[in-house]
């Protein structure tokens, strides 16, 4: 298998592929993931943790609204928030929904 192959394996048919920008925005991500993490105990208080919900959203909304979107959670990840799921919107909103509010207002 070469490497065009290989990339294309990864990814599910119909899974958005990240943008250069959202790309590039991705390598600490992924280095940190790689090194830093497996060497600190897990402590996430959301499902997914945040550096999975960090590269869903830069693949899914790209690299203006997956940054917001990660760093909207990462500044929710403390003691005064509620553990619990908290997966990526569908939809981008610049506010905050809980999962199975409705979108509409």
């Amino acid at each position: 298998m070469n490497g065009k192959q290989a990339a294309t394996s990864e990814r599910p048919p119909g899974e958005p592929r990240p943008g250069p920008i959202a790309w590039v925005l991705l390598l600490p991500i992924r280095f940190y993931r790689k090194a830093i993490s497996p060497f600190l105990p897990p402590a996430c208080r959301f499902y997914p943790s945040c550096s999975a919900y960090a590269v869903e959203a830069l693949t899914r909304h790209g690299a203006a609204k997956g940054t917001y979107l990660a760093l909207r959670r990462l500044l929710r990840c403390g003691p005064w928030t509620p553990p619990g799921r908290d997966p990526v919107p569908e939809r981008f909103s610049w506010r905050h929904q809980k999962p199975g509010s409705p979108t509409e207002e």
